[in-house]
């Protein structure tokens, strides 16, 4: 029993360890930035993330200004 959870700790701490080269030994190593703002290729395309692209939006014209331009608005 303690021999197998000393072989799956060593893997475990094995699996870490390979994984995290690039960020524990070398100089000024960083997580890589996954998120979609920091692929350059989608950026050039005007791809953003949803939540820049909900920003976008609403800072080009507020809801309250379409809904007061519509036709389909009713005075009472």
């Amino acid at each position: 029993m303690i021999k197998t959870l000393l072989i799956g700790t060593l893997l475990l701490f094995a699996a870490f360890l390979l994984m995290g080269i690039r960020i524990f030994f070398t100089k000024g190593g960083k997580f890589p930035n996954t998120h979609i703002g920091g692929n350059k290729t989608l950026t050039d395309r005007g791809i953003h993330c949803a939540n820049t692209q909900d920003a976008e939006m609403r800072a080009e014209s507020s809801p309250i200004e379409k809904m007061l331009k519509s036709e389909k608005v009713s005075s009472y």
